[in-house]
């Protein structure tokens, strides 16, 4: 695997490194070892997918508080979507940032989508399907959202929606204390993301 990391720190962008010949390729799209290596998470509990039907289908942006906060690598498999993520880690550098990235069946790139950030995708063509390891299971005690919209982040989304659920369309305007960002101070995080871009 190929791992790029993003401008915000812990989220990454994940490219399949083909092994190839006349039959077609090889890759692996998990190996613990070199997540490990990089200190992302290698325990999974789930293997979700979602498809949308319509292009312009906006899903997001969806995150759960702690203790049930999640890790998320999502691929899309059919078709193609924007992937996009917010910083909501109160000690993180990059607090309120959001950073997006094409996912196709065609480029195959995967986005690494840390604790405490929240993560949503709005479909660039029909049919489009999207798979996502979870590191915990679905906790509806524990679900927030943003809204896509919101002006504290200000989110540049490549094209207008056209489909939006009830829930998805309902989030609130953010707020500190019920968006919970104070469930996001991770002590073993911490310590390295305010270092980054200190003097060494």
């Amino acid at each position: 695997m190929i791992f790029h990391e993003t401008e915000l720190p812990g989220a990454w962008l994940i490219d399949l490194d083909k092994k190839g010949d006349e039959r077609g390729f090889f890759a692996r799209v998990f190996c613990d070892q070199e997540f490990a290596e990089r200190n992302l998470e290698t325990g999974f509990v789930q293997i979700n997918t979602s498809l949308s039907a319509v292009a312009g289908t906006l899903r997001g942006m969806h995150y759960q508080l702690s203790p049930s906060a999640e890790v998320k690598v999502v691929r899309c498999i059919r078709g193609s979507l924007w992937d996009c993520i917010v910083d909501l880690r109160p000690d993180s550098p990059t607090f309120g940032k959001w950073f997006g990235a094409k996912l196709s069946a065609e480029n195959r790139t995967m986005m690494y989508v840390p604790r405490g950030f929240a993560h949503g995708f709005i479909t660039l063509s029909d049919d489009a399907e999207a798979l996502y390891l979870v590191s915990d299971r679905y906790a509806p005690e524990s679900e927030r959202g943003l809204r896509w919209d919101d002006p504290r982040f200000n989110i540049e989304w490549p094209r207008q929606p056209v489909e939006i659920s009830a829930k998805d369309r309902s989030w609130p305007s953010f707020d500190p204390e019920y968006h919970g960002i104070e469930k996001f101070r991770f002590p073993d995080i911490s310590r390295r993301l305010t270092n980054i871009g200190a003097p060494s």
